[in-house]
């Protein structure tokens, strides 16, 4: 008497499925929804979690166990549900007969890049060494997306913290020293009046500044997913100060690392382009990347449409130039990102050094100036008691 779960699309599948393991069904039962009360964090797969699954899988392939056993026992030692739900599907699907790329094809959490890759290693009889390929990316673009997101985290964080403290000064901290004010008479200086109004017009607005902030951010979001609005913000994105050579810099580690993978495994050059621009994550270099896809198609070198497109930096494109005419483009990509790779350190260590210092001087200004602006009628109070 067998029991277990199976996720499908259909009860017709399950049982099509079954029959062909040659199982006799008794009873199947829609199993009750459950309620998540992790919020999506415990059952996210990451880049890291899939790199972590595909150098273990290499490893047990490249040791001699058969496929449906390697799954069998990657699933069994899964920390996250979904994860391990995913891997025990792929495995039902490959013991069903499917092959492996068809099998990872039907999860969402395996991109175009990963498939076709694996699809590659399969039929040169090489998966083994796909997988050690695939692994090394997964890892190599994990390391750099965090370099990324490391020196975009920081500015916001000192950003974040400046303004709760000037809103919490001008809140609660200011009305205290108006209240005093107040018995004083006379005159206040004008920095004084200037923070004193600011003050009382945020007390007074709040709730009308907060919806202002709201809506503004689900506007931009909306924006953003837009074609048109995704592509020109993405085009400011380049074009930032010190922040846009980061993104630029990664951009391109990103475009050379998964075109190099995908071109010394054995995927043709073309379809390779296309699932680079899909993994590119700007929408600027993903339109160079096709516009260089439908050059080649028209039988033209890589090297041409890169540089007219004008995104991608010469030294690039004169290296992706020299791996076409010898022959070893991949060799070439890899030697590109592997350079970026070390670009995109240096950047992030130079924006981390610039923005540091302005961060704490803008801080400084604006709280410090609030202090002082708040003082100057008590020295003002001083001299004229000591005058009398």
């Amino acid at each position: 008497m067998l029991s277990g779960e199976f996720l499908t699309e259909n009860k017709q599948e399950l049982i099509n499925h079954l029959r062909k393991r040659k199982i006799i069904i008794t009873t199947i039962r829609e199993k009750p929804k459950e309620i998540n009360m992790s919020f999506g964090f415990k059952n996210r797969i990451t880049t890291r979690d899939l790199g972590v699954f595909t150098r273990q899988f290499a490893t047990m392939i490249n040791a001699g166990l058969p496929m449906v056993q390697c799954l069998d026992i990657l699933s069994s030692q899964m920390d996250k549900p979904l994860f391990k739900k995913i891997v025990s599907d792929v495995m039902y699907d490959v013991e069903a007969g499917s092959t492996l790329a068809e099998a990872l094809r039907k999860q969402p959490c395996f991109s175009d890049l990963f498939v076709n890759m694996v699809e590659a290693g399969e039929a040169g009889g090489i998966l083994d060494v796909i997988l050690n390929r695939l692994a090394v990316y997964l890892e190599k673009a994990d390391a750099l997306m965090k370099k990324v997101k490391g020196a975009m985290t920081y500015p916001a964080v000192v950003m974040t913290v400046c303004t709760g403290a000037s809103i919490f000064m001008l809140m609660f901290i200011i009305p205290t020293f108006a209240a005093m004010f107040k018995d004083f008479g006379g005159e206040l200086p004008l920095p004084t009046k200037i923070v004193m109004g600011l003050s009382d017009f945020l007390r007074a607005n709040w709730y009308l500044l907060l919806g202002v902030v709201v809506g503004a951010f689900f506007a931009f979001k909306r924006y953003y997913k837009t074609t048109a609005g995704h592509y020109r913000i993405d085009r400011i994105m380049l074009r930032l100060p010190i922040l846009g050579d980061v993104i630029r810099k990664s951009a391109v580690a990103r475009f050379t690392r998964t075109l190099g993978t995908l071109v010394s495994s054995g995927v043709p050059i073309l379809n390779g382009l296309e699932i680079t621009a899909r993994t590119s994550g700007n929408k600027v270099i993903e339109e160079a990347i096709l516009k260089t896809r439908t050059s080649i198609s028209e039988g033209n070198t890589i090297a041409e449409p890169l540089r007219e497109c004008g995104v991608f930096p010469p030294m690039v494109v004169q290296m992706i130039g020299v791996g076409e005419q010898t022959g070893a483009l991949d060799e070439m990509l890899a030697k590109v990102a592997d350079f970026y790779d070390s670009e995109v350190d240096t950047a992030v260590g130079a924006l981390t050094s610039i923005i540091e210092p302005v961060m704490i001087v803008v801080m400084g200004t604006i709280v410090g100036g609030m202090l002082i602006a708040m003082y100057l009628p008590m020295f003002k109070l001083v001299t004229v008691v000591s005058g009398g």
